[in-house]
C-alpha cells in the first residue's frame, strides 16, 4: 500500500480490465516517471473519448459521427447483418477481410447473474432494423457472432427464438471448432465435439 495520490492511482488502474494490482502498480510507477507533455496528450486522449465518441445510430458501434464508416461504406452488403456483442468484435471480424456486410453491435451479452437482461441490449433496434428496410434494402440474413461461452450461447439462442418469425429471413451462427495449425490430440471435448457436429462436406 502506497500513501495518498499514488495508491488513489493504482486503484483505479485496477480497476480496468485485465489489469491486476501487479500491472496496476508498474504502470502508476511509469506514469511517475514520465514527462508532463506525455501525460497531457494522455489526459486529452482520454477527454476525448468521452467528449467526441459517439455510437452510430444505425449498428451501435463506436463512431466520431452519427452514422460510423462502415454503415456508411456504399460497398457494403445491406442485406447482410453480422450480430456482435462488443465494438471490439466488429475490428475482429473486419481483420480477416471475410465479412461485407453491415453489423450489429449488441452492448453486450444476457447474464441475468449480473442483471443483464434483454432490455440491456440493443435487441430491439436489431429488430426494428429488420422489421424495416434500412436504406431501402431488406435483411435476408442475420448472421449471430456472439462469443462462444455461456452467455453467448444464451444470447444467440434468445436471438434465434426472437428471429424465427420474419418471414424470408436466413439466421446462421458462426462455426466453431478446431483452430488451423492445431492437433486433435490437444484439442478439448467440447472444442472436439463442436467440430464434429459443425462438419461440412467438401
Amino acid at each position: 500500500m502506497y500513501e495518498g495520490p499514488v495508491q488513489d492511482l493504482i486503484d483505479e488502474l485496477g480497476r480496468l480490465p485485465g489489469v491486476g494490482p501487479k500491472s496496476a502498480q508498474r504502470i502508476a510507477f511509469h506514469l511517475l516517471a514520465t514527462e508532463p507533455a506525455d501525460i497531457e496528450r494522455l489526459q486529452q486522449a482520454l477527454q476525448k473519448v468521452k467528449e467526441g465518441v459517439v455510437f452510430c445510430d444505425v449498428c451501435g458501434n463506436v463512431s466520431a459521427e452519427t452514422r460510423c464508416r462502415i454503415c456508411r461504406d456504399p460497398k457494403r452488403d445491406l442485406s447482410l447483418v453480422c450480430v456482435v456483442e462488443e465494438p471490439k468484435d466488429v475490428q475482429a471480424i473486419e481483420r480477416t477481410r471475410e465479412f461485407r456486410g453491415r453489423y450489429h453491435v449488441l452492448g453486450g451479452a444476457l447474464d441475468p447473474l449480473s442483471g443483464v437482461g434483454p432490455d440491456q441490449l440493443r435487441i430491439r433496434q436489431l429488430l426494428n432494423r429488420i422489421g424495416t428496410a434500412v436504406d431501402g434494402v431488406d435483411i435476408s440474413e442475420v448472421i449471430i457472432a456472439t462469443d462462444p461461452n455461456t452467455e453467448g450461447e444464451a444470447t444467440a439462442t434468445y436471438l434465434v427464438r426472437m428471429l424465427r418469425d420474419f418471414p424470408g429471413l436466413s439466421v446462421t451462427r458462426l462455426a466453431s471448432g478446431l483452430p488451423m495449425g492445431g492437433d486433435l490430440e490437444f484439442a478439448d471435448e467440447l472444442t472436439l465435439g463442436r467440430a464434429l457436429s459443425g462438419r461440412r462436406s467438401m
